[in-house]
């Protein structure tokens, strides 16, 4: 971490109860003011002195047609979440939408605690930051066919000093992976300021809407109703997703802002993945979730985020901003607190696990190491569950879906979460897995790997589980009738240049992408290193420029299929064969994916979800240009101020 070991102040493991997440409030959209608009709102205000001189609109997305809401008359918003990025304080409203006995007995009428264990100080308001400027972790439910107007407030500090040594006050919201219009995506450089909102539209439209099923005669691709019925919907259900978070994305401070608590999760409902375990209809799949709603339950159904912190002497956060090849931090938290415990009836839960580290990855397993069902990979429901005494490497930004059966336990008995995978301390790889025994015996100086999370099995369910794990989950669209219109090799590694220098735009850090061969390019958002083109599918190769380090990829917007490791179909493994949006390389490893784009346009990137690496310039732009013409126009790159964003002609290789 690059300071002594992280203090517990006398804190012990296993000694404060998990907390589950903190359901955030549905609101009409009426219920907003201002009201959102189409174009970004411009109505202009006075700027803190801290900010600038003069006046800046209060909306910080971009102005003007081309980042005005894609959909917005097709997919009007028909429901609203406002949040407010703020400092850490006590949550007096916290929702975790179950009863006490099902969350530890926790009360959640009582303001939820500051700090990492009740032992340890609380923490400044200058060092987290989180939604709302609380925790627990928040979260979203939706669902498909209702859209979403996220009404994100920047409310941090107006004077950029005031971080506690890390962290920046401008944001840019990340729904990752959400199948969103660039200008709701979240662009690295398209952050606002305090005192700015900035307005994103998420369709909630299964992908393929445009061209598949597009009378909606299939109930599978569909939205649950409060009654328990369907209504149908275009798209492609084997397109559907599941677990979805968002986080900030500024440019160059991603790694400082999510760790310092920028990050909540999204729980995505459909027709086939309805979050009632009960409802026998021939579509639901019933997985472990609950009864009493008709959608959305989370009795059994369980929001957890990993992530290694660390904190100085007097127990507030800390980060290294120097380290440029991966911050790796020595204390393990779930949903931020230190080695918590939960307790669970016998019978199955559903798990969405989350890797929201900086770079360090996971290798999970049970204690005793009995079997646990992995239904889904980032969030998308596999085609078919994989039973596995360990977990896959779990690297940053990956989400693996788990159910664990407690039934096979006795009433009393105790069981523990473990990570098998020891850090390297650079941050750059996994350096050993240990087996469970070593694990748990401390034979590793990783102080993160062992056990992180008890559970305790309490007493017999109230009402029998009729939750199922089919055999068939949702299998893979087919692509192979559409052609390949083309092949681009991009080489994740370091030693980059940035041929596009600019102080606004640009990063010279040492990682890059090197694309089709050419050279090793630092990140640019004013450049565009890719124009694919809407309705076509192209195939990428994602290659790690050496074996010292490994790279989780993400690919924004568009969902990929694995179609080879190291050149090999045979490489892959049955947990890699659905969908997904992140791509471990590996050490001197290559990924190779299939991908087609359509339904929306805009600015997109792609980056190492390392986000040391990412920050430090492993970043590239790509546009898709939704207007359908022979001419492929990329959008002009917007450059942001306290008073207002402008636009400069981006740079475009000349291969894209």
């Amino acid at each position: 971490t690059g300071v002594p070991a992280s203090p517990l102040f006398g804190a012990q493991p296993f000694t404060q109860p998990m907390a589950r997440f903190d359901v955030q409030p549905r609101k009409p959209v009426a219920a907003l003011s201002p009201a959102p608009q189409r174009q970004s709102n411009q109505t202009m205000q006075a700027l803190h002195p801290a900010l600038g001189t003069g006046y800046g609109p209060i909306e910080g997305r971009p102005p003007g047609e081309g980042w005005s809401h894609q959909g917005w008359l097709s997919h009007p918003p028909k429901v609203a979440y406002e949040v407010w990025q703020r400092g850490l304080d006590h949550n007096y409203h916290y929702n975790p939408q179950v009863p006490a006995s099902l969350n530890c007995g926790i009360d959640p009428t009582q303001p939820v605690q500051t700090c990492f264990h009740a032992s340890m100080p609380d923490q400044s308001p200058l060092s987290i930051w989180t939604f709302n400027g609380s925790l627990p972790p928040k979260l979203v439910q939706a669902r498909y066919g209702e859209p979403i107007l996220l009404r994100h407030h920047n409310d941090l500090p107006r004077d950029a000093a005031q971080n506690n040594g890390f962290g920046i006050h401008s944001i840019s919201t990340h729904n990752h992976n959400g199948h969103n219009p660039a200008e709701s995506d979240g662009f690295t450089g398209a952050h606002f300021y305090p005192g700015q909102f900035y307005d994103y539209h998420w369709p909630m439209a299964h992908a393929g809407f445009r061209t598949f099923n597009t009378s909606a005669s299939d109930r599978r691709c569909g939205r649950p109703n409060d009654d328990g019925s369907i209504t149908n919907l275009p798209g492609d259900w084997r397109e559907t997703m599941s677990t979805h978070w968002f986080h900030d994305h500024m440019f160059s401070f991603t790694s400082q802002n999510v760790y310092k608590g920028n990050a909540a999760m999204m729980n995505l409902y459909s027709s086939v993945d309805r979050g009632n375990e009960e409802i026998d209809d021939g579509v639901n799949l019933r997985l472990p979730s609950g009864r009493a709603r008709a959608w959305g339950n989370l009795d059994y159904d369980v929001n957890l985020l990993l992530a290694d912190k660390a904190w100085g002497a007097d127990g507030q956060m800390h980060f290294d901003i120097f380290n440029f090849d991966g911050f790796v931090a020595d204390r393990m938290t779930v949903n931020f607190l230190f080695k918590p415990f939960f307790e669970v009836e016998r019978r199955k839960y559903r798990f969405r696990i989350l890797n929201g580290s900086v770079a360090r990855f996971f290798k999970l397993a049970l204690s005793d190491s009995s079997a646990m069902v992995q239904i889904a990979n980032d969030g998308n429901l596999l085609p078919a569950p994989v039973a596995l005494s360990q977990l896959d490497e779990l690297g940053t930004a990956e989400r693996y879906d788990i159910v664990i059966d407690f039934s096979r336990y006795p009433i009393g008995r105790k069981l523990w979460m473990v990570n098998l995978a020891e850090q390297d301390e650079s941050g750059l790889k996994v350096r050993k897995h240990y087996s469970v025994r070593d694990a748990i015996n401390g034979e590793s100086p990783d102080p993160c790997v062992g056990k992180f999370l008890e559970f305790r099995v309490v007493r017999d369910p109230a009402y029998p589980d009729r939750s199922r794990i089919p055999a068939t989950l949702i299998p893979n669209p087919n692509l192979t009738a559409l052609p390949v219109a083309r092949t681009r090799v991009m080489e994740f590694g370091k030693g980059a240049k940035n041929p596009t220098y600019d102080p606004i735009t640009s990063y010279g850090g040492p990682w890059g992408i090197k694309i089709n061969g050419g050279d090793m390019e630092a990140a640019d958002f004013g450049r565009v290193s890719a124009l694919p083109r809407v309705n076509t599918r192209e195939v990428w190769v994602l290659e790690n420029g050496g074996g010292g380090w490994d790279h989780p990829i993400h690919i924004h917007f568009e969902e990929a299929q694995i179609l080879a490791r190291d050149g090999s179909a045979a490489n892959v493994p049955a947990w890699e064969r659905g969908r997904k949006d992140v791509f471990r390389l590996r050490p001197g490893g290559s990924v190779t994916v299939s991908l087609q784009f359509r339904d929306w346009g805009g600015t997109y990137v792609q980056h190492c979800h390392n986000t040391a690496h990412e920050d430090n310039a492993m970043l590239m732009r790509w546009d898709l240009d939704n207007r359908g013409t022979a001419v492929l126009r990329p959008l002009p790159t917007p450059i942001a101020t306290p008073n207002g964003v402008t636009y400069r002609d981006p740079t475009v290789r000349k291969e894209a």
